[in-house]
This record gives structure tokens, sequence and C-alpha cells, in this order.
């Protein structure tokens, strides 16, 4: 470089020389005669960019004999640099449009020789200095062919600046120049970088116009040149020569440049046989980038490069390969992006035969992204048709599909998954009660599949699906005629059944209860009091055979009370049968405050405010009677076991049951009794024998001024709590 600023300051003396008398054609001929070519040739590049200056001979008469005498210089690196020097000087000397060189019959075309003429030179110099050293040094030689590849490179952009070459030179001349020397060279590097060159430096409305020429010249490069890297490239450049402008669509279209597009990239993995299952998903993904930015609309284009993908992995393992894999997610996941909407991509048939290219574990990752999707999109599924198809796409998340997988679940990542499906569960939803019914009994069958690890987390969200539509059909009556049986809340009462009885069957009893409580508080809204009766029966069943541990036969107790309580559908029978059941079980629990607390909450099945005709006192006055008799013997086995009473609290509770049926109007519940139990509490809290414990009296003092406070109030209730004393 520094000996070409010598040389600019040489073309400088000799313009002042032409200046002062001497004849730059004199100057022309007599550089020729310089001793060694290779100065020579430098001179006579120096002299004829002022020959052509001084206007004194045709400027294309000039380049050409330039261009010719160039020859003579063979050596590579040399000759690369002596015509990189004739292309720099020549540069604002080009016939272009209002070139100030263009003389009457000189044309772009003249231009457009000239530069091709030097590009092919250089080319060939450039191509052959990999076989100028012996085989030792061959790395060496690419790495200063590599470094010197952008001397051949300007060739190119001088092209693309000439402004007379328009989209016919383009087309007619210049392309098919550069491909010619592009394919014959049979040179990797030098395909490759031309290659990218050529898309790089030409506007991209000319690649799409010559488009089926351009590409015709990718499958015949030589098999290790990284055509896919070009190609992408190529499809890059045009999705964002698309989306600079809606008018430029059309043209798209007219040129057919998808199916183009589509094509050469199939005959070029045809023709590269040994190129790896990496670069041709790379190419579809290329492609479908290209599709998704120039064709959003068309649908059957996307379909048809994942069915194009699908092909090339067909007959062959599951994916190994990292790289490949990534690829395969990024095919999968352009749709979802684009669209934002993962019903669109439910109408791509081939996407599921994509998917299930990939392993196991991918597939699962695969799964993810597409919930993430319709979640983060607030996606509504409406169809049982749709629901199919997208629980077919994310199988790997619902079912083992690799037997060997399941004993190496990591927990936390499990957990994260099923909670995902889950959530996806309650955005599958339809107004259309019949279409509804299909949506939830399509996810049934799939998830009932999903074995005892996965049920537990995915049957809950079905359930209460299903309960939201019994909700929606308490109106009907199930009498209406049609040509297919209508959705009734029975029929979804059965499925519910049958459902809940699975989950109970894989060691979940605990919340298999709880299931079978919501649909019987579900069937007490219907009014079907043998569907509720089933529910509770159920639920004790569960109770009775499969809750072992002490902690959640309390737990599951409180619940079957608490549900129980809020019956309204049970006539006097049921609701007796029920309520025994209850009661019994409370005494028999293993603990003895476990057992007084579960019996006086019994107390409240006998008295409900809200509902005529389960006002029962005495009932009520047994139950809490009961629950004073198992508080004393709690009181008595402590002091036998530690030599001490436990704290109060067991009566300081069942006292503030009193009080509350008192307020509620019991007649059995006398002043007198609440009397009598608060000078229990106080003794006992006085007797030596008794623990100290800060929060029980803390409790029982509350409790005494909550009664003081109704006392102090008047009126009714004033009266009422009047005769207790505090």
């Amino acid at each position: 470089m520094r000996a070409f600023d010598e040389l600019r300051k040489l073309e400088m003396f000799f313009k002042d020389e032409s200046r002062h008398g001497v004849s730059i054609v004199d100057l022309y001929e007599l550089v020729q005669h310089a001793g060694n070519i290779l100065p020579r040739l430098y001179l006579l590049c120096t002299v004829g960019s002022v020959y052509i200056k001084s206007k004194e001979a045709p400027a294309k008469d000039v380049l050409k004999d330039l261009v010719e005498m160039c020859r003579g210089v063979q050596h590579p690196i040399r000759g690369l640099f002596l015509r990189s020097y004739l292309a720099q000087v020549s540069r604002d000397k080009l016939l272009d449009l209002g070139s100030k060189y263009e003389g009457a019959e000189d044309t772009v075309m003249d231009a457009v020789e000239f530069v091709l003429q030097n590009f092919t030179e250089m080319n060939k110099l450039w191509v052959r200095m990999q076989h100028q050293g012996p085989v030792w040094v061959k790395e060496k030689l690419e790495k200063e062919r590599s470094e010197l590849r952008d001397l051949v490179g300007k060739n190119l952009h001088v092209l693309s600046q000439i402004e007379g070459v328009d989209l016919e030179i383009y087309r007619d001349t210049v392309l098919p120049r550069v491909l010619e020397q592009v394919v014959n060279c049979k040179d990797e590097l030098a395909q490759y970088y031309l290659m990218d060159c050529t898309i790089q430096v030409f506007p991209d409305e000319y690649h799409l116009q010559t488009l089926e020429t351009l590409l015709g010249a990718c499958p015949q490069l030589q098999p290790t040149v990284d055509v896919k890297t070009v190609l992408s490239r190529l499809m890059e450049r045009l999705s964002n020569y698309a989306a600079s402008s809606a008018d430029v669509l059309p043209e798209f279209l007219q040129v057919e440049a998808f199916a183009k597009l589509s094509s050469a990239i199939g005959k070029v993995i045809e023709a590269q046989v040994d190129m790896p299952i990496v670069g041709a998903v790379a190419l579809y993904v290329s492609l479908l980038t290209f599709t998704l930015h120039v064709h959003p609309e068309r649908l059957d284009y996307v379909n048809q490069v994942l069915g194009a993908c699908v092909k090339k992995l067909s007959g062959k393992p599951k994916l190994e390969d990292i790289r490949a894999k990534k690829q395969i997610v990024a095919l999968l996941s352009a749709p979802l992006e684009k669209y934002n909407d993962i019903v669109t991509a439910l109408k791509l048939s081939n996407y599921p035969h994509v998917m299930d290219c990939l392993d196991y574990e991918t597939n699962k990752g695969m799964a993810m992204v597409i919930i993430q999707s319709a979640m983060k999109n607030n996606t509504c599924i409406s169809t049982a048709d749709k629901v199919e198809v997208l629980f077919e796409l994310i199988k790997g998340l619902i079912k083992d599909l690799d037997e060997t997988a399941t004993d190496e679940l990591d927990e936390e990542d499990f957990k994260e998954e099923q909670n995902s499906v889950a959530c996806l569960v309650h955005m599958l939803y339809n107004d259309d009660s019949e279409e509804m019914l299909k949506i939830i009994c399509a996810v049934r069958k799939h998830i009932m599949a999903g074995g005892s690890q996965r049920l537990p987390f995915t049957v809950p969200p079905l359930i209460f699906s299903a309960l939201r539509l019994v909700r929606k059909l308490q109106d009907q009556d199930g009498n209406v005629v049609g040509e297919e049986e209508p959705a009734t809340p029975k029929k979804v009462f059965q499925l519910l059944n049958e459902t809940i009885e699975a989950l109970s069957s894989v060691s979940s009893p605990e919340l298999a209860l709880r299931l079978y409580l919501q649909c019987a508080e579900a069937a007490n809204d219907c009014d079907l009091e043998p569907v509720a009766y089933e529910f509770f029966t159920q639920a004790f069943i569960l109770y009775e055979e499969e809750v072992a541990d002490s902690k959640a036969q309390v737990t599951a107790l409180h619940l079957i009370i608490g549900a129980l309580q809020r019956m309204n559908v049970f006539g006097v029978e049921n609701r007796d049968t029920l309520t025994h059941k209850a009661t019994g079980h409370s005494a028999k629990l293993l603990k003895k405050p476990d057992q007084c607390r579960a019996v006086y909450a019994c107390s409240h099945l006998f008295w409900v405010d809200d509902q005529d005709g389960i006002k029962d006192g005495e009932r009520v006055l047994l139950c809490l009677k009961r629950a004073l008799r198992i508080a004393n013997a709690a009181q008595q086995i402590a002091n036998a076991t530690r030599g001490c009473s436990g704290p109060v609290t067991l009566f300081v509770e069942i006292l503030n049951k009193y009080l509350y049926f008192f307020e509620k109007g019991n007649p059995q519940i006398t002043s007198a009794a609440i009397q009598g139990l608060i000078e229990l509490i106080t003794n006992e809290m006085q007797s030596d024998s008794t623990t100290p414990d800060p929060a029980s009296d803390a409790f029982f003092a509350s409790t005494i001024r909550y009664i003081q406070f109704q006392k102090q109030k008047g009126g009714v209730m004033g009266e009422k709590f009047g005769p207790i004393k505090v």
C-alpha cells in the first residue's frame, strides 16, 4: 500500500511533466522500454492514468491496452497487486454515465468489460496461489489467500458502483460472467467468497429478478463449499428487502421467489450428499424465516418447508447432534414467534412430524416452548380437534415417550413441566357446552395415559374445568331433543367420577378425596341428591381404606365435615347417614385433642343458620358434651403420663362453641351451662397440676372480654348474656 502511495506521487510528477511540454504519448511509449516487466507495468499503469486524463486517446483503448499488458505478470501475488493497482488508478476513469472520459462511441459496456476482464484474471491468479509452494506450507498459503481475497472482491464492488449497470446489463452480462468464473475455478475458498460477495454488493432488486440464475450456480459449487451460509445470507437480504416496503411484495410473487428458493435448496441438499444434517436443517430454517417475512399469510408455504425437513430427516435415528437439535427447535419456534398464536401453528400438519424427529429431552423442551407461547399470548384453544393436535405436540410432557428416561427425572423440572400442562388445561375453553364437553373428553384421554407421577398434577385442573362446565349447565334438565345426546350435568359427573377414581388408585387418596368433595358441592348446587351422596360415599371409602396417616385423617375429616355442613340437597335419611358416619369417625381419631376438635366440629352439622329444618339443638348439645368428656379424658391422660395436666385450650375452644350456639338461639345451650364451663376452666387454670400456657391464658381472657362486651351492649343480646357472671 505504501508503494501505491509513492506511485500516486509519481503520477503527479508525470502530470506536471505533461504540463511542461513533455508529450504524454511519448512518456507512454518510453516507460514500455523499462528493463524489468514488473516495474515497467506499474509505470505503464501510472502513465496510462495520466494519458486517459489528457484525453489524447480514447479511455477505452488505453484501459484495454493496460488490462491486456498486465497479462505479462503471471506470478500470483505480484500479479494480484499489479491488477489491484490498475483497478485503483482506473476507478475514476471508467466510462460510466456522464463520465467526462466518455466518447462518441464509448458505452458503459466498455467499462463493464474492462472490470470483468480484470476480475477474471485476478481470480485466476488468486486461485493459483494455492499451488505455489510445497504441501507442508499449504496452510500458510491458504491463510495468505484469505487475507488477499478483498483485492479480488473490489472488482465486484466497482461493478456495483457503475451507475450505467442497470438490471438488463446485470442480468445479461455481469452475473453470467461472474458466475461462470465462480463455477469454473472449482476452488472452495474462491467460490464461497465470491458468491457471498456477489450477494452483498449488488442491489436486492437485482437478486430478486435474477434469482433463478444465481440459485442455479449453487448446486454446481464444490461439495465442501458452505452453501448453506451463502443461501442463508441471500434469503436474509431478500427478507429485509421485503420488510423495507409493502410495495415490493408483488415482485416476490411475480418471480415465484419461494418456489425457486425451495427448489434450489432441495437441489443443493441432493447434490451435496455429505452435507451434515445440521447444514440441511439450517437451510430450512433460513427458508422458513424468509417465508414468514415475505409470505406470512401463506401457511401452505410454511407447511411445505416443514414437510421438506421431515422428508430429509425421515428414516434416520433420533437426532443426537446438539447443533442440529437447536436448529430444529429454531425451525419449530419460528411460526410461534411470528404469529404469536399457537392456534395458527396447530393448522400446520407437518409440525408434529418435525417434533417426532427430536429426542425425548428436546421434545419436552419444545413442548414447554409451545405451552409458554400459549400462556404468554393468552391463547384460548376452543375446539376438540385443535386440542387433539395440541396434545399430540406436547405428548413428551404428558406421557413417557422413552421408557429409560423415567428414573432420571429431575424432580423440580418435572414439577415445573406438569404445572405448565396444568395451566394449559385452564386455557381450553368454548362457550358451547357440547364442544366444551368434547374438549374435556379429549384432554382426559391424553392425561389418563400420563402415569401415576403425572396424574396428581394434571387431573385437578381437568376436574375444575369440568366443574366450570357443570355450573354453566345447572339450569339444563337434559330433555333437549337432538341428533346427539346433549351435555348434561349428570353426564359430566359420570366422567368426573371415573377420572377421580383413576387418581385414587395411584397413591393420591388425599387429593382424590378433596376432589370428590368439590364434585359433591357442585352436585348439591345442581340439586342432584343421588350424585352428591355417591361422591360423599366415595370420599368416606377413601378415608376408611386409603388414608392411614393420622395427620392426614384429621385434615380429611375436617374437610368432609365442612363440605357436609354446606349441603342442602340431602333428605333426612341420607343426611343422618352421612352425619352419623362423620361423628363416628371423629370419635375414633388417634389423639384425644384431635377427637375433641372433630367432635365439636360435628356440632355444626346439626345447626345450619340458612337452612330450614336443620336446627337440632339436642344433638348439638350431645356433640359438645361429648367433646367435653374427651377433653377431660385428655387432661387425665396427660396427668397420668406427665404428672401434670395439659393446657386448657380444648376447654376454651369448647366454650367458644357454646357461646356461638347460645348466640344463635339454641334453646339447649343455657347460660347456666356456659357459667359452669367458665368456672371449670378457671379452676383448671388455678390448679397446681395444670401446665401454664400463655396462649391458652390469652385465648380465655379474650373470650371473657367478648362475654363482657355482649353484656354491656344491651338489648336482646345483653339480656341473654346478663345471667353469665365473669
